[in-house]
């Protein structure tokens, strides 16, 4: 399965990436805003989309509402990863279509359950 990490700081997509290497997905691309994410979505298909909500110039939950307006792109499964953990906050990724939410800090056991839940397996 490929995944597609999205974050603004390359540093926590390196981290994504390497949490995910260690729960045995190695097929993974990295997007460094929703902008790059929506154009590598429309040209190869992924299986999941793990998307950091806090960045510019477009934010997590507008790439995961972009995503879901798209007929092509909505059927992929997306989870957000934020360092808020604020109640409005997932009432509105619930309301766009997330499919999971993972809150920062997190490990690799933690990622995996995140993964399983919404892909099965």
């Amino acid at each position: 399965m490929k995944i597609l990490v999205v974050d603004d700081y390359a540093t926590m997509r390196r981290i994504v990436r390497n949490l995910l290497t260690q729960i045995g997905y190695t097929d993974i691309d990295e997007a460094g805003d929703g902008v790059s994410a929506l154009a590598k979505l429309r040209e190869s298909k992924f299986g999941l989309i793990i998307s950091d909500w806090n960045m510019e110039p477009m934010t997590g939950l507008q790439l995961l509402k972009e995503i879901r307006a798209d007929a092509k792109l909505a059927p992929t499964p997306f989870i957000m990863v934020t360092a808020e953990s604020k109640t409005e906050n997932v009432i509105a990724a619930k309301q766009a279509g997330v499919n999971n939410y993972i809150v920062k800090p997190f490990n690799a056991d933690t990622l995996k359950m995140k993964i399983q839940a919404v892909i099965g397996g």
